[in-house]
């Protein structure tokens, strides 16, 4: 018989900080709560861990509830605000960082597909199960969401694309701009929040039911494989921006490296906004140029924020067992480009605004969608680096196509 005495304190001390009003970074909670979830699965009976079980029933049934919500608050105000002054310009920067975003996501799938069999090697997650004995939560509460996934995003497309053509500045703007706010309410207060909770008995139930080893020893693997995607999706974009505006793709680079410095730091493509404008203008950007394209692609440019969500789908698919379909992967990736849009404004905005194609078209559980989201917070800062810093090298193929486009019109 397992004591639960010594992990009972610490995961009670947990929980009691954890909606304290103490300031501690997501990031670092999230590693707490993967430590003591591994810690405590140790340890915990399984009576003790069903009640983490229950709780994440509940939460799960809330996030269901959220995700078309999210999809609408967030979706329909980011398209409709892109529909405001729209110009060549415009559509030339939104091309490109919506190109960048599928070449991230295309190319991280056919190398997952390449190096995934040889990298995970038998590797396999099931549902956690403990001493045999399946691990169920005491009770569930049905949370139906108002409508399905696929409908909210319709929906959000029809009157994201329909506003701006209406009168962007109307009623239903100003409504949709409110909605916003109010999903982003929750997600800042209540979703995000509750996630390390949720990770906590995520993680703790796998190391009850004796899967965590194999989980911490492929997911190192599949992080260190993300990484060196983001490098080569980074190098690729200052290749092409080297080659259009005619400079040293390593140099422009290397000018950008403060800003993802600093997105290492923050986690967050808004708040790296001032030293990403600082950097792409050291590169040779005009300011009036790097004015507009910087502000505009840190909500829509997400090359890194599709690496990781792939390349985690596509692993949690293979290490489960489920069959990868390359022509439902492909609708998935070119959904994801536009679904996360608006989303890095939020807190764990883009990995949430996934959550509803991770279910409808992937057909993930909580438990596969639960761990994905732990590994993609916990590596939420080298996603957002990768997004600021390719922000440079579209400022600078913006900037060249700009500066021929003024000398033809004045010859």
């Amino acid at each position: 018989m397992r004591s639960a005495r010594p992990c009972g304190r610490a995961s009670a001390f947990f929980i009691a900080y954890m909606t304290s009003k103490k300031k501690l970074p997501l990031l670092a909670k999230i590693g707490i709560a993967i430590v003591l979830g591994v810690l405590c699965g140790l340890w915990f009976p399984l009576w003790a861990t069903r009640i983490f079980s229950t709780f994440n029933a509940l939460f799960s049934s809330l996030l269901g509830f959220c995700i078309p919500l999210i999809i609408l608050g967030l979706i329909v105000s980011g398209i409709a605000d892109m529909g405001h002054g729209a110009g060549r310009m415009l559509l030339v920067t939104v091309l490109l960082a919506y190109g960048f975003t599928l070449l991230a996501g295309f190319g991280t799938g056919a190398a997952a597909n390449a190096v995934y069999p040889w990298l995970l090697d038998g590797a396999a997650v099931s549902a956690p199960q403990g001493q045999g004995v399946e691990i169920t939560p005491y009770f569930t509460i049905d949370m139906p969401p108002v409508m399905g996934v696929t409908s909210a995003l319709v929906l959000a497309f029809v009157l994201g694309l329909s506003i701006p053509a209406v009168g962007g500045n109307g009623t239903m703007k100003r409504f949709f701009e409110d909605f916003k706010d109010v999903v982003t309410l929750v997600i800042t207060r209540v979703i995000v929040p509750l996630l390390p909770l949720y990770i906590f008995g995520v993680f703790l139930s796998m190391t009850v039911g004796g899967q965590i080893v194999v989980v911490v020893t492929v997911f190192i693997k599949i992080i260190a494989f993300l990484f060196a995607m983001t490098v080569l999706m980074l190098l690729l974009q200052f290749t092409v921006a080297g080659i259009v505006s005619r400079r040293n793709p390593l140099k422009l680079l290397a000018t950008m490296l403060s800003a993802y410095v600093t997105a290492l730091g923050t986690s967050s493509s808004a708040a790296t906004i001032p030293v990403t404008l600082r950097s792409a203008i050291k590169t040779g950007v005009s300011p009036a140029v790097a004015n507009f394209v910087v502000p505009l692609c840190a909500t829509i440019h997400l090359s890194g924020s599709t690496i990781k969500i792939t390349g985690l789908a596509l692993a949690m698919m293979m290490l489960s067992g489920m069959p990868v379909d390359n022509g439902v992967m492909a609708g998935f990736i070119l959904m994801l480009g536009i679904t996360m849009v608006a989303a890095p404004g939020v807190p764990g905005g883009a990995v949430m605004a996934a959550l509803g194609l991770l279910t409808s078209l992937l057909g993930m559980d909580e438990t596969q969608t639960g761990l994905i989201i732990a590994i993609y917070l916990a590596i939420d800062s080298f996603g957002t680096a990768t997004n600021v810093t390719g922000d440079g090298a579209i400022a600078n193929i913006i900037d060249a196509i700009w500066r021929r486009s003024s000398r033809s019109a004045t010859e």
